[in-house]
C-alpha cells in the first residue's frame, strides 16, 4: 500500500485535527487528580471532542469499546477505561487521545505522574518524553525510517530502560492507522525514504525494566511480561523539506497546562 502525501488544504485539515486533539489532552490533563476514575477520562474525552466538532477516532475501532486509552503503571498501552478504575497518589497514566475532525485524524498522548511517585516512575516518564523527542529530532525529508527508531532506542537503553519492539508508530491522515509502521526499534539508515507531505506518529512504549509484554484476556489490554513500569509520549508528525512540524504541539501559552516530567497532579 502506498504512503499518501498531504499538501494544501489537506494538510491544514490534519493541522485542525491535530490541535483538536491536543486541545482534549489538555482538557483532561487539568483534572488528572488522585480519586478520578478513567471511566470519567473516557466520558471527559467524548465531551470535550464533541464540543471541538469532533469524533474520537477510538471509539469502535475494531470492536474497542471507549473513546480513549488509559494505560496506568504496568500497562504499556489501550487500557480500557473502567468505572472502578481509580488514580491514586504514586500512578502513572497514560491518556492516548485521537481524534477525527473534518474527515482526517489527529493522535496524541502523555503520561502523567499522580501525586507523589517515586524516584524511578519520575525517571521512566521522563526517558519515554525524550525518546519521542529524539525521534522527531531526526525527522526530515531524506531521512531514512530507521533513523527514528534508532535515535530512540539509544537513548533508552543509555538511560537504563528498554524500548517495545512489537508496537508503534504509523501514518495517518484519511485513517486513523495506515502505512508506514513507525518502529522505535532500527538501525540508522534502514528503512523506506521519508518523503516531504508524509504524516506519521511518533509514539515510543518505554519500559523500566525488560522489553518484554503479554496480552490480557480483554484482547486489547498490553502489559508488561515482567510487571514493571511503562510510560509513552506521542505526537503526530509531518515531514517537510526543512525538517518537520509537530501537528500535536499546542501553542506555548496552551500547553503549559500539560505537566512537565518533574511536576505531579494532585495531592
Amino acid at each position: 500500500m502506498s504512503i499518501p502525501l498531504f499538501k494544501g488544504t489537506e494538510v491544514e485539515r490534519l493541522r485542525l485535527a491535530g490541535q483538536a486533539a491536543a486541545g482534549t489532552l489538555a482538557f483532561i490533563a487539568e483534572r488528572l487528580a488522585p480519586g478520578v476514575t478513567t471511566g470519567q477520562i473516557d466520558a471527559w474525552v467524548r465531551e470535550d471532542t464533541a464540543r471541538r466538532g469532533g469524533k474520537p477516532s477510538q471509539l469502535g475501532y475494531h470492536g474497542f469499546p471507549a473513546s480513549v486509552c488509559t494505560s496506568r503503571n504496568q500497562v504499556v498501552c489501550h487500557g480500557i477505561p473502567q468505572a472502578d478504575e481509580q488514580l491514586v497518589p504514586g500512578d502513572i497514566v497514560n491518556v492516548d487521545v485521537t481524534t477525527c475532525l473534518n474527515g482526517f485524524h489527529g493522535d496524541t498522548s502523555a503520561t502523567f505522574l499522580i501525586g507523589e511517585v517515586s524516584a524511578e516512575a519520575r525517571h521512566l516518564v521522563d526517558v519515554a518524553r525524550r525518546c519521542r523527542d529524539a525521534g522527531i529530532a531526526v525527522v526530515r525529508h531524506g531521512a531514512k525510517l530507521g533513523d527514528i527508531g534508532a535515535a530512540i532506542d539509544e537513548l533508552a537503553r543509555a538511560e537504563g530502560c528498554s524500548v517495545v519492539k512489537e508496537y508503534g508508530g504509523h501514518g495517518i491522515g484519511h485513517q486513523m492507522h495506515g502505512p508506514p509502521h513507525v518502529s522505535h526499534v532500527g538501525q540508522r539508515g534502514t528503512g523506506i525514504t521519508l518523503r516531504s507531505g508524509m504524516v506519521i506518529t511518533i509514539e515510543p512504549m518505554v519500559n523500566l525494566g525488560r522489553p518484554g509484554i503479554r496480552m490480557l484476556p480483554d484482547g486489547w489490554t498490553v502489559v508488561t511480561a515482567d510487571g514493571s513500569l511503562s510510560a509513552q509520549f506521542e505526537h503526530t508528525i509531518l515531514v517537510t523539506r526543512e525538517g518537520c512540524e509537530v501537528l500535536t504541539r499546542l501553542p506555548a501559552a496552551a500547553s503549559r497546562i500539560l505537566p512537565e516530567p518533574e511536576q505531579t497532579l494532585g495531592v
